[in-house]
Parts: C-alpha cells; structure tokens; sequence
C-alpha cells in the first residue's frame, strides 16, 4: 500500500517527544522519505510503520533495513516494483543509515560509495561510473534536457570540480557570497550526473554530510518537503536556451540554499521554475 500524504505529520509526533535520539532519527527518515519525490517515487506504509519502530527505538537502522528487504524477498508484489515502491522503500531506508553515520570523506571515492550503498541490488550499475551518455526529458523544460558531461570526460571532470572545492575558501565570506557559491558547487557537481540513475538522490546525501561536515545545522525539512523543487532549481542551473531568451540561472537553487542554511522563507514553488512562467502570473 503507497503511504498516505501525511507521512511527515505523523513522524512529526516523535520530534514532540523532546528527546535527542528519537528527534534525530525522525529527521533522517522523513529527509529519506522525502527525497524519493526527486525520481517522482513514493514509499509505502510498510516502511512507515518500520520507520515508527525504529524511531521508537524497538528495532536498530540495520534491522528496519534488513526487514524491509526481507520483506521484499518474500512478496511477488509485481505492483510495487511497476510503482517504483520497492524502490523508493530499500534507498529510503539506506539513506536514513548513512544519515546517520557520523563518517565523511570529500572525495569523488565517497560520493560513489554513497551510490553503490544505497542503490546495490536496485540498479546493476551501483557505484559505476555509466559508460553512455543521458538525455532526461523535463516537465521544467517543456520535455528538453539539460546537457550532461560527456561519459568519456566523468572522471576527470570529477577530479577537477573536486579539487576545485577543496582549494576553495570559505572564510570572511559574507552569508550570500557562501549561498551563492554553495549553490555554484552543487549545480555542478550535478551536471556530471556520473551515474546511470540515481544521480540527484545520491547527490543530495553527498550534499547533507559534506555541509555537515563544515559545521552547518541544516534544515532538512527542504529535502523532506521540496526535493522536487531541489531537483528542478538544479536543472534550470544548468539549462541554456539563448534563442528563446533562456539562461542558465542559480537563483532558484539559491533561494533552496537559503532556507536550508540560513534560516531564509523563500516560497519554493515548482511552476516558478517553468520556464513558461511570468513572475507576473505570481
């Protein structure tokens, strides 16, 4: 059975507890749950009601993951996988582990390792980098594609974004010099899309732990809630359309950034990243 549309309200109950542990385990799910809407994904009740006991503390993450495959294994439910359920309930349940690991290297090794964990036994290309090159319709674009990188050129394009970002300096930065800079970082890493699917989820997990690991409490309620719009800021970052007077543009997934770091309100709508949408239709 797909989860209802009140999933996030009902962990939501476990924050009010007050108590650090189960809090910290609510928001690791229910970022998780969210971020499956990135592939239009949803998990099911099942996998809610493992969240619950996990949260409460009845079973550990590697049990309510465990459990959830096992559960998988021993149903033929053809549905589920056509839905994508299946899916959606095995990599939210890897991502709620690895939110949860203290553990973090900024490395181009880490971000594949991410991939391969969360979506091994899912996609026969886990933690690979595709040999092929991708073209992914957008409902942002009217059906259009962004331009990925090359499949010959991942590699090293990886290394240099990278190095790039390691050398990069963050301190006497004004907040939006960092905003700015921050969203510059994600949308590019991004177009590499160096996997065959599973790109922004993995990207999205990369993200948290790297921001993380530079000392930001961050807002997950953004991913739990607007991983759609995420997704979408970071397609129009990287979209060119110079004829029809389209441009490549980090403000919307500047405006994700600020909410998730900064404490910032912006409406994250997904018609506002259309790019048929006129600021005056607002």
């Amino acid at each position: 059975m797909v989860m209802s549309n009140n999933w996030y309200e009902d962990l939501n109950e476990y924050i009010k507890l007050g108590e650090p542990k189960p809090e910290e385990k609510t928001v690791a799910w229910q970022t998780a749950i969210g971020l499956q809407a990135v592939d239009g994904l949803t998990t099911s009740e099942y996998l809610l009601e493992t969240a619950k006991e996990n949260i409460e503390g009845k079973i550990t993450i590697k049990e309510a993951n465990a459990r959830i495959s096992n559960y998988y294994e021993e149903r033929s439910d053809r549905h589920a996988i056509e839905t994508g359920t299946k899916e959606a309930d095995i990599v939210a349940g890897r991502i709620t582990a690895l939110l949860a690991e203290k553990a973090f290297s900024f490395t181009p090794a880490a971000w594949m390792s991410i991939h391969r964990y969360l979506f091994k036994d899912v996609f026969m290309h886990a933690g690979k980098i595709r040999t092929f090159n991708i073209y992914k319709n957008e409902w942002v674009l009217n059906g259009k594609s962004v331009f990925y990188a090359s499949y010959d050129s991942i590699p090293m394009t990886m290394e240099y974004d990278f190095k790039t970002e390691a050398a990069f300096s963050y301190k006497n930065l004004s907040r939006d010099a960092i905003n700015r800079h921050l969203a510059q970082f994600t949308c590019d890493i991004w177009q590499i899309h160096p996997f065959g699917e599973g790109n922004t989820r993995s990207t999205a997990v990369f993200l948290i732990k790297y921001l993380s690991s530079l000392g930001y409490s961050i807002n997950q309620e953004c991913f739990a809630k607007k991983s759609w719009y995420f997704r979408n800021a970071l397609v129009r970052a990287n979209y060119n359309d110079f004829q029809n007077d389209i441009y490549a543009t980090t403000i919307y997934l500047e405006k994700f950034f600020e909410n998730l770091l900064f404490g910032g309100k912006n409406e994250l709508k997904n018609r506002y990243l259309h790019i048929d949408w006129k600021d005056d239709q607002k």
